[in-house]
């Protein structure tokens, strides 16, 4: 083939993409276009002559010459590869080769165009939806965490927020009329030592202001003129300085359900101007679940307070807001499937189970709480089916498979069949909060003669012949219960191999309740 024609001259000195000539029996840069030679640094009298290994990165040149063998004339093939500046600085570029003769030797056509830009975009946006599945991966965990506590301590909502939002100091405050109450505080020994039990509202406005209508208030920086932070420092008084040491930042979270503000949290950080829009909404979402769970624990701590059938029958009604545990975490997955669904469809499956299972849950939820809050129930009903009420619950709570077996046929008087229902319970509540296990099983053998009931998780356990662990005060509970219904009750457990409950019961002559 003769030289190009002075037009084909033109355009190809002319083009925009990098046009590179290589003879395809030495290697060596023949021809090459002014675009070329600048995307890679060099004049381009210095390009020509140069061999593949000065301009391509030395994990592309075998794609290079695997392009030479496979390119035929007419026949163009396509690669993503990475080259390098005359300063050996690699950018990312678009490779289509082809084949062609030119002063009448065989040579290799190269058209390459800088796509670094493109590159780079596309994965700071993997970066970003990774970023987001974690978040909300996270945003998950923590729901089944503060759904699975039937008391919700306060530290526990700081410490869930925290792994979403980080901060400095935060403390965790509940309304009081007409004060704020501190019920939790983490960060530094110093400040946690310095916050004060009470914090004075000095008149209705103040937190007026500080409940925003149920929106977080950001404060980038503390010392500032801006209104938030006025109203901040003057909250804190005299201890403005003491308290906001060492933070620049703060932001007003509010823990509230069907617009009654019961909380407010409270975090710093040392940077300022540093929660940002998405910061809030993370912990606003945090917010809303915890204040679903301590509403629910409250909600218990009464059921177990109120007397008569009356009291429970109307606060059974109030307890429907037990399910809003699940149904937050269904919606979540609900939120993030789509996106999940084009990324990585064997996820969104898992997911699609997840949600099956929140559902069913929620309704087995629902309607154990009935259970416990109408005494008749509990009475009347199969303890089998108690047991099933239960264990759906809890892996609607927990995710923790629940495998039931029953086997026999028997009852029980009334009084140790409430015993067994609440030991289970219990035992349930105590696996959920401490044994970090993956399995349940629950059997129950019948009898003419009477019952036994089975309750193994594959847990951390503990050293039974040792005091019961720090929190684990469900086991006396279930002891005392078992022993007022003259059952008989045995706990086997070690340190890494589970544990193991044991409840049977004889039929006796049993006294009925005056």
């Amino acid at each position: 083939m003769a030289p190009p024609s002075e037009v084909y001259r033109d355009i190809f000195e002319s083009a925009g993409d990098g046009l590179i000539i290589n003879d395809l029996e030495t290697g060596r840069v023949v021809e090459a276009n002014p675009a070329a030679a600048e995307m890679h640094g060099f004049a381009r009298e210095e390009f020509i002559g140069l061999l593949p290994a000065a301009y391509i990165h030395p994990d592309c040149q075998g794609r290079f010459t695997a392009d030479a063998e496979a390119a035929r004339p007419g026949r163009m093939v396509e690669a993503l590869a990475i080259h390098v500046r005359r300063d050996g600085s690699p950018f990312h570029a678009e490779v289509r080769r082809t084949t062609l003769i030119y002063e009448d030797r065989p040579a290799l056509l190269s058209i390459v165009r800088d796509v670094s830009r493109r590159v780079q975009a596309e994965t700071l946006l993997h970066q970003r939806v990774e970023a987001h599945a974690r978040e909300q991966s996270m945003l998950l965990e923590i729901s089944r965490t503060l759904a699975s506590a039937l008391e919700l301590p306060p530290e526990l909502a700081l410490e869930e927020l925290r792994k979403v939002v980080e901060y400095t100091r935060a403390a965790l405050f509940e309304p009081e009329d007409p004060d704020l109450v501190v019920r939790a505080v983490c960060g530094p020994q110093p400040f946690t030592q310095a916050v004060p039990g009470r914090i004075r509202i000095q008149d209705p406005e103040t937190l007026t202001l500080l409940f925003n209508e149920l929106r977080p208030i950001r404060i980038a920086e503390i010392s500032g003129a801006d209104p938030a932070a006025i109203t901040l420092r003057s909250l804190l008084g005299d201890q403005a300085d003491l308290l906001l040491a060492g933070v620049q930042s703060w932001m007003w979270v509010p823990v509230a359900v069907k617009s009654r503000v019961i909380a407010m949290v409270g975090v710093a950080h040392e940077r300022p101007d540093f929660f940002t829009a998405h910061h809030a909404t993370l912990a606003l979402t945090v917010a809303n679940q915890a204040a679903t769970t301590m509403v629910i624990a409250d909600l218990y701590e009464h059921a177990r307070e109120l007397a008569t059938l009356e009291e429970r029958q109307r606060l059974a009604q109030n307890l429907h807001d037990a399910v809003n545990q699940s149904l937050f975490s269904a919606g979540l997955i609900a939120e993030v499937l789509p996106r999940l669904w084009e990324r990585d469809p064997d996820e969104a499956r898992r997911s699609l189970e997840d949600l099956r299972r929140l559902t069913r849950g929620a309704l087995a939820e629902m309607r154990a709480l009935l259970a416990e809050l109408r005494p008749s129930t509990l009475t009347d009903a199969e303890l089998g089916d108690l047991l099933s009420l239960l264990s759906n619950a809890f892996t609607g709570r927990t995710n923790i498979p629940v495998v039931l077996s029953l086997s026999g046929e028997g009852s029980l008087p009334a009084e140790p069949q409430v015993a067994f229902y609440r030991i289970c319970q219990e035992a349930l509540n105590n696996i959920a909060k401490h044994a970090g296990a993956t399995r349940v099983e629950i059997g129950l053998s019948r009898d003419p003669e009477g019952l036994e009931l089975r309750i193994r998780d594959n847990g951390r356990g503990f050293a039974a012949d040792e005091p019961a662990p720090s929190g684990h005060y469900g086991l006396g509970m279930m002891r005392e219960r078992a022993e007022a219904v003259k059952a008989e009750y045995a706990v086997a457990s070690r340190p890494g191999a589970g544990t193991e409950i044991t409840l049977r019961w004889r039929q006796t002559p049993y006294p009925e309740a005056i």
